[in-house]
């Protein structure tokens, strides 16, 4: 541990232990002295930028202050920043939504790219299966978000491309656009928002979810 390092987690230990008094450091004081340390403990590498630690926006900001209040966002503040969330949605340049479900398998199989130990070239995966189920035979995903097994089954899209779909074919599009659109405080990555998926991928993971041929429709 470096001397910066050690100094601001001392700051922080003092803050901490103020928060027994009655005059404890407020939320926004607690925030900054984390900014320090992370920005003090971290590097960028590898065309991973501590930045992406750090940096926030309204949406985020938001979340994790009714985070540390322990308590939802008020209705009002939800519907604003999803509305917000909602105008950045880019949609399919070309009109089609539904890619090929085997790229789909492999983004979504894949968690590779954005981390310290990926090469700046490396093409990022959308690590689907660290959230959710998405194929009965998969034996390994995680919890955090719903099961995804017979996504597109489940809500009556047979064809893709019925008129009938659309809605919830541009649900899905945008829902792994930018999560936040449809839930403020979502624990969903925003990977088209983010830069995480580029257009052609979510396009791919889409067509996994939806395509009656994918084995998450099986």
């Amino acid at each position: 541990m470096n001397k910066k390092t050690s100094l601001v987690l001392a700051s922080l230990t003092a803050a901490l232990v103020a928060v027994g008094c009655a005059t404890g450091p407020s939320v926004a004081e607690l925030n900054a002295l984390t900014d320090q340390i992370v920005k003090a403990s971290f590097r960028d590498e590898n065309g991973v930028k501590v930045e992406r630690i750090t940096a926030t926006d309204e949406t985020n900001k938001a979340c994790s202050e009714a985070d540390v209040a322990g308590k939802p966002l008020d209705e009002k503040t939800a519907k604003a920043l999803e509305a917000a969330n909602f105008k950045t949605i880019k949609w399919p340049s070309d009109g089609q939504f539904i890619g090929d479900w085997r790229e789909g398998e492999r983004i979504a199989q894949s968690g590779r790219g954005l981390t310290w130990t990926d090469d700046a070239k490396t093409v990022n995966g959308g690590n689907c299966y660290n959230c959710h189920q998405m194929d009965k035979k998969e034996i390994s995903y995680g919890t955090i978000g719903p099961s995804l097994y017979n996504y597109g089954k489940l809500r009556g899209v047979s064809n893709p491309s019925d008129p009938a779909s659309k809605p919830i074919v541009e649900y899905t599009w945008g829902k792994i656009w930018n999560s936040k659109a449809y839930n403020a405080c979502s624990n969903m990555p925003r990977a088209g928002h983010m830069g995480i998926l580029n257009e052609t991928q979510v396009r791919h993971i889409v067509g996994l979810l939806l395509d009656p041929k994918s084995p998450v429709n099986q």
